[in-house]
């Protein structure tokens, strides 16, 4: 009955002491909606927070093209660099395991406890970002296909 909260408390403190306030941050605001007893905001950020992220994430990716910082030329010049080359193909691709990692989030939610489990350690042990789950299922999206085609 209470275990949700138990769970969430837990990381929020392994959150906290890790010193990955990112998540200590998200892990209040979920706790204390719960806490609140705002099933339907807790419920609307379940359904569509990952969607506002992604639009808040793109929004600062594009705040130096807006502030000038970045121009037509600079984005063109990534086209001259082997990192900037190699840069391309790995945004080229982190888009499309994202894009399966969403879907793979939306439609099969029972991996979604190792996801949670994968990233937490990967933030608290190796100092990571929480960006893990979108990542983590892109990246299980493209290795279970991976398998499915080659079995």
């Amino acid at each position: 009955m209470y275990i949700e909260y138990i769970t969430l408390g837990a990381v929020l403190l392994l959150s906290y002491l890790g010193h990955n306030m990112t998540v200590v941050y998200a892990t209040a605001i979920v706790l204390g909606l719960k806490i609140l007893g705002l099933t339907t905001a807790l419920n609307a950020l379940g359904s569509q927070g990952l969607n506002w992220g992604i639009i808040i994430l793109t929004a600062a990716i594009l705040v130096p093209i807006a502030n000038g910082t970045i121009t037509i030329q600079t984005m063109l010049d990534a086209f001259r660099t082997h990192a900037g080359i190699i840069a391309i193909v790995a945004g080229l691709l982190a888009a499309i395991a994202g894009g399966g990692g969403v879907e793979l989030l939306k439609n099969t939610p029972d991996v979604i406890p190792a996801l949670i489990i994968g990233t937490m350690a990967g933030v608290l042990l190796f100092h990571g970002v929480a960006v893990g789950p979108l990542i983590a299922g892109g990246l299980t999206y493209f290795i279970l296909w991976l398998m499915k085609a080659f079995t």
